[in-house]
């Protein structure tokens, strides 16, 4: 299939890729628009991943209070440089993710976070509900396994789906990020507040 410039324009226009690669991974895919996506995707997680050692200590605090004041988010986002900090898409991504914590209410940052008796009591609990509906002995990992994700989903903010666009991770959101900017960034820490909550 030819590769039109057209189709190379609109593949970096949604991916935010270089004219090459974005050539390239349509002609890989000889055309198919969705797989040139998710090679470039790949791609753009790769070189993420390169760049995790990479020391990230600017960026922004975002405060977002949800209408009404009874819900409120202190995220600390960090970058390589200041010049990527006041860009106004890391600012979005900022106030996006100060958005979603406000309404998906996470604990943790990532899974390594969540604290081991937690996740015993969690495990415990998982096991025991699987024993009691009579599933085999052979499948209850399984089911567990599949049940731990959900967990990871609810409680920790990188595995949660965001709220704008359920079909995307935070984690992708961040990774979508630093293909575009080419630096590192990280949520450092978050704080969420809610109006009458208990304090334990």
């Amino acid at each position: 299939m030819k590769i039109t410039a057209q189709m190379v324009k609109e593949l970096r226009q949604a991916t935010g890729a270089g004219v090459l690669d974005a050539k390239k991974a349509l002609e890989q895919t000889n055309g198919d628009y969705e797989a040139a996506v998710d090679i470039l995707r790949e791609k753009g997680a790769a070189r993420a991943a390169k760049r995790a050692d990479r020391a990230a200590k600017e960026g922004l605090i975002e405060m977002y209070a949800h209408p009404g004041n009874r819900v409120g988010v202190i995220l600390e986002l960090n970058c390589e440089t200041d010049f990527v900090a006041r860009n106004d898409q890391f600012k979005t991504l900022a106030h996006d993710i100060a958005l979603h914590i406000a309404a998906a209410s996470p604990r943790y940052l990532n899974t390594e976070d969540v604290p081991q008796e937690h996740l015993n009591r969690e495990l415990d609990v998982l096991r025991n509900q699987a024993l009691a509906q009579g599933k085999p002995e052979a499948i209850v990992e399984k089911i567990i396994s599949g049940r731990m994700n959900k967990f990871y989903e609810e409680f920790c903010l990188l595995e949660q789906p965001f709220i704008k666009d359920e079909g995307v991770k935070i984690k992708d959101l961040i990774l979508d990020a630093i293909r575009m900017t080419g630096e590192n960034i990280m949520i450092r820490r978050f704080a969420r507040y809610e109006l009458g909550e208990a304090l334990d």
